[in-house]
């Protein structure tokens, strides 16, 4: 009783209160140079700054408002039960079969996607990226593998290559992944997510964004997130600027196994140390912190602040974690290709009887994924949680680059990074807060200081760079900001 109480008040003190830039800030040049280790020059600030002044929990825009009411719940159900429809979406079921198993499903998410991009102007285009994947763990026999890829293209130059990805996998299980024939349902794992990820492109398709969207329903995710692993390696390849990605697995229901509800709650997983961090970046890591401020952390906190308010009506609870304990995700392929802002949108209190089960009762309890257990209201809500995230990040200014901190003994703290090349770029402005801090406290406007050497340098006078982490995001003209860089010397 005493745990109900607890994860209900929680879920009632989501805040609500947004903030403004302290400071007019103007737009400025910007060069492609890479930060020099001389901590010479640059716009000095006092450090007395007073006891706030970060802006968490921001309202989102007006327009944002309007796409959020738009989601409809309805159509979330829609999505699910045509989903649950096809009996099985087992990625080793039949790909030819025009009522069951994975083939069908494929085509249906096709059709319904390039529906989207009929009424988008041009701007989605919808594409199937298929492969055949050789006996492996998972896959007793060559399997074609197909992920339905539909890309909102943004429509800033400058933001040509700048990527959002968020996806959601198609396929499914009973009790025995290597099982394709039989009814594996997967109502909330994960038709749920797909569910999620088709309203998001229904809604924001109709809109421009400066950077791209890209919104993807994979298979092979049960049995080795192989889908999401040649998107990843794909766009490695081809070098495209994916600045963050969300996979919504599971987010299906507000209810746990243990009979907990909550639904005004959303897991985010973020990793901490990242998954290709190399050796030289472990040993700085060691010698100057870092542990809990790696990209991944900083969209996290990006989503939290943006997503969490009274438009989407969601507690984005932030998990320290890469996945869940021992578990994994379509998010890993893409932190292991070095994508390292990537994370994990799951459901509170997950209840194990309703994934990865054969459909059965067993002594008078329902056992499988079924269309029954699923709250599509609440998939609804995170659909929001995801749109809110996503307007921000595409309509907002791409993250500073090579954002350093330098080594030399002072009682200041010596900051400097690549001009933007944004050409709504207002500014930037510095955030800080003590080293046990989760989340950052305060913020210091800091404009867009003539460059020196090509770079934009900043002094943040009497902070000790022993007491407090430091970090560094874009800011436009509107407003919108970039999520926060961590700095290394």
């Amino acid at each position: 009783m005493l745990k109900r109480l607890l994860v209900a008040l929680a879920a009632a003190a989501i805040l609500v209160a947004g903030a403004a830039i302290a400071a007019a800030i103007q737009p400025g040049q910007a060069v492609g140079q890479e930060a020099d280790d001389d901590p010479g020059g640059g716009q000095r600030f006092k450090g007395d700054f007073g006891d706030g002044g970060f802006g968490q929990h921001r309202e989102p825009p007006l327009e944002v408002k309007k796409m959020l009411n738009e989601i409809d719940p309805a159509n979330v159900e829609r999505s699910i039960a045509k989903l649950v429809s096809f009996g099985t979406r087992n990625t080793l079921s039949s790909q030819t079969d025009p009522n069951r198993g994975i083939g069908a499903a494929r085509d249906w998410l096709f059709d319904e996607f390039s529906r989207y991009a009929a009424d988008s102007d041009g701007r989605l285009t919808v594409e199937l990226q298929g492969y055949t994947q050789a006996p492996s763990t998972g896959i007793p026999v060559p399997t074609v593998i197909t992920n339905v890829v539909a890309t909102l293209h943004g429509t800033q130059p400058e933001s040509a290559n700048r990527y959002y990805v968020v996806s959601g996998h198609y396929d499914s299980r009973c009790g025995q992944t290597s099982n394709g024939t039989c009814d594996a349902p997967g109502a909330n794992d994960d038709a749920s997510g797909v569910a999620a990820v088709l309203e998001l492109a229904r809604v924001m398709s109709k809109r421009p964004f400066d950077a791209n969207i890209v919104f993807m329903a994979v298979a092979g995710e049960e049995q080795n997130l192989y889908g999401s692993r040649r998107f990843a390696t794909l766009a490695r390849a081809a070098n495209l600027d994916i600045q963050g990605m969300f996979t919504n697995d599971i987010v299906g229901s507000s209810v746990g196994g243990s009979g907990i509800r909550d639904p005004y709650t959303v897991r985010l997983f973020a990793e901490g140390v990242p998954t290709n961090e190399t050796t030289s970046e472990a040993n700085t890591r060691r010698s100057v912190g870092g542990e809990n401020d790696s990209p991944a952390r900083q969209l996290a906190r990006f989503v939290k602040e943006v997503a969490e308010n009274g438009s989407t009506r969601m507690n984005v609870e932030m998990i320290y974690r890469r996945d869940r304990f021992n578990r994994g995700g379509d998010h890993i392929p893409f932190l292991e290709q070095g994508y390292r802002s990537a994370a994990r949108f799951t459901e509170p209190n997950e209840d194990f009887d309703h994934q990865h089960q054969d459909v059965r009762v067993e002594d008078g309890v329902q056992i499988g994924d079924l269309l029954e257990f699923v709250d599509f209201d609440y998939t609804a809500r995170v659909a929001g949680v995801n749109l809110a995230a996503l307007a921000a990040l595409a309509n907002g200014p791409s993250m500073p680059a090579n954002v350093r901190i330098t080594s030399n003994l002072s009682y200041d703290t010596d900051l400097r990074w690549n001009p933007s090349n944004d050409p709504d770029l207002a500014g930037y402005e510095v955030v800080w807060r003590t080293t046990t801090e989760p989340e950052w406290t305060h913020t210091i406007p800091v404009g867009n200081p003539e460059l020196i050497g090509g770079l934009v340098r900043v002094t943040l006078e009497n902070m000790s760079k022993d007491n407090f982490f430091f970090g560094v995001r874009a800011v436009d003209r509107d407003g919108n900001r970039s999520p926060v860089v961590f700095p290394r010397p």
